[in-house]
């Protein structure tokens, strides 16, 4: 399959954007599927040691990919201890 599609690609060079996006979009969607596994508190992996893992995030903590005009070091606790 792999010797097609590099006889495709020599025959129409037109092709390789299209291979590059489309690789780099499924790689990207995958390492985004890998944080959102790793890092998002309400995926817990652990349910014996760590059953409710948002509960042991301070206030500093950050668990979003992306936010606008926001320091989380200068936040201050407003959640009681549990």
């Amino acid at each position: 399959m792999l010797s097609t599609v590099l006889k495709q690609v020599k025959s129409h060079p037109a092709l390789i954007p299209l291979f590059i996006f489309i690789g780099g979009g499924a790689t990207m969607s995958m390492l985004y599927l890998g944080r959102i596994a790793l890092k998002n508190p309400d995926c817990s992996w652990d349910h014996k040691n760590n059953p409710e893992p948002w509960n042991k995030l301070g206030p500093n903590d950050q668990y979003k990919l992306f936010t606008v005009n926001m320091d989380y070091s200068k936040l201050k606790k407003d959640r009681p201890d549990f």
